[in-house]
């Protein structure tokens, strides 16, 4: 497929990566109803982990299996399916070429009371089962972060040389940030930042809100009169916070949501310059053909 400007001016700010990386973004790029736009929409199921199955699944009694959702990826024109490495076995070689897939290679659960991710998987294990990119978690603000951010050091070293891209989800969280902190626009943007410094090629974040956490920070956004009165203005905020735009960014779809409210989202993510998003229960614990519709609808948008 040939290259459209979008693209070619996507893959001009990865300055450092050799052929093999490039070509994964393209892959990633030029997949599904998105390609060539410079947008993408990938399906993550690594809920399982976090949450246990009932409570991911059990809405959607045909999500319990995991070849349901590589097909779910396939047939709404996705970009990409990401998943925890028993998951991605498990349809590997039925869906082989199919679809790229992200290996998602470290996890926490809900069992714990740690703000910490365990690495569950390699390299090698993406390598092996034909991944375009490793998925790695990172919580700015846990007692856990520097070691995390060791930790990704190490695999993302490995995976550029390998050729993969590096897709880093990065969610604030720990002793000093309450819920609200958590999405707060000022935090939001902190996590993009750190994303893109430990060399991340596609960073993933939450929709940020309004709320402003850090007393510094929100002298400075008040000082400098940043425009974070809309979802579309904070979104282009978070994007400026990655390189001014030279670093992909997604957004999350967040908690399980009606319609309206996740479309209205979808528009301020568009609206703000974000690359995409990356939407989970939101899909899959519907029936198939309302997660169909619902995922043409989000396409849609990211088309205008």
């Amino acid at each position: 497929m040939t290259l459209t400007p979008q693209v070619k001016k996507i893959l001009s700010h990865y300055e450092s990566d050799n052929p093999g990386t490039k070509a994964n973004l393209v892959k990633l790029m030029n997949t599904g109803k998105l390609a060539g736009t410079g947008k993408m929409v990938i399906l993550p199921v690594d809920q399982g982990f976090e949450h246990g199955a009932a409570r991911s699944f059990a809405a959607n009694p045909p999500a319990y299996d995991p070849q349901y959702h590589f097909q779910l990826a396939i047939d709404a024109g996705l970009n990409a399916f990401a998943a925890p490495l028993g998951m991605i076995e498990a349809g590997a070689s039925t869906f082989a070429g199919q679809i790229p897939t992200i290996l998602k290679v470290n996890s926490s659960n809900s069992l714990s009371t740690l703000k910490d991710q365990a690495v569950n998987s390699t390299v090698a294990d993406a390598l092996r089962l034909g991944c375009s990119a490793i998925g790695f978690t990172i919580y700015p603000g846990s007692e856990y972060f520097f070691k995390e951010v060791e930790q990704l050091r190490d695999l993302a070293s490995e995976a550029k040389k390998a050729g993969l891209v590096v897709i880093v989800w990065s969610y604030p969280r720990g002793p000093m940030l309450d819920k609200a902190g958590e999405t707060a626009i000022d935090i939001c943007a902190y996590a993009a930042q750190m994303a893109a410094l430990v060399g991340a090629h596609i960073i993933k974040v939450k929709p940020p809100t309004e709320h402003l956490s850090l007393p510094a920070a929100k002298k400075v956004y008040e000082e400098q009169k940043i425009d974070i009165s809309t979802m579309d203005k904070r979104v282009k905020h978070v994007v400026q916070s990655s390189f001014d735009g030279r670093r992909i960014v997604i957004f999350s779809g967040g908690e399980h949501s009606d319609d309206k409210t996740l479309l209205q989202t979808i528009k301020g993510i568009h609206d703000g310059g974000g690359f995409g998003s990356i939407i989970g229960r939101n899909t899959f614990q519907r029936p198939k053909a309302e997660a169909l519709k619902l995922l043409s609808e989000i396409i849609d948008i990211f088309k205008k």
